[in-house]
């Protein structure tokens, strides 16, 4: 019994993650991508909410990075944020028909 305690003790990091299932990885997947889309969404609406004690610039900082990982992180889940209404055609469409 010592000896089975002994290896269980030895296992690396690397062959206890080889023991997961791939529903286990999955699901830690997912937790980490939520992570992201909840902090980038934090660090966005930080940009637009004004806070008493913290003074922001005129210009409010560029968040375009933070939108960018925003965006790639929430169409992992299938969504998106692009309007549904269609846009009218452009004018230098309507020239080429014409």
């Amino acid at each position: 019994m010592d000896e089975n305690n002994n290896e269980q003790k030895k296992k690396s990091f690397l062959d206890k993650v080889k023991e997961n299932t791939e529903d286990e990885l999955q699901i830690l997947g997912t937790f980490v991508r939520l992570g992201v889309v909840v902090w980038s969404g934090f660090i966005i609406t930080l940009n637009y909410v004004e806070l008493p004690m913290i003074k922001k610039g005129q210009s409010g900082g560029d968040i375009t990075f933070v939108a960018s990982v925003f965006t790639g992180a929430l169409a992992t889940f299938g969504l998106t944020t692009s309007n549904s209404k269609q846009n009218p055609k452009s004018p230098e469409t309507k020239k080429k028909e014409e």
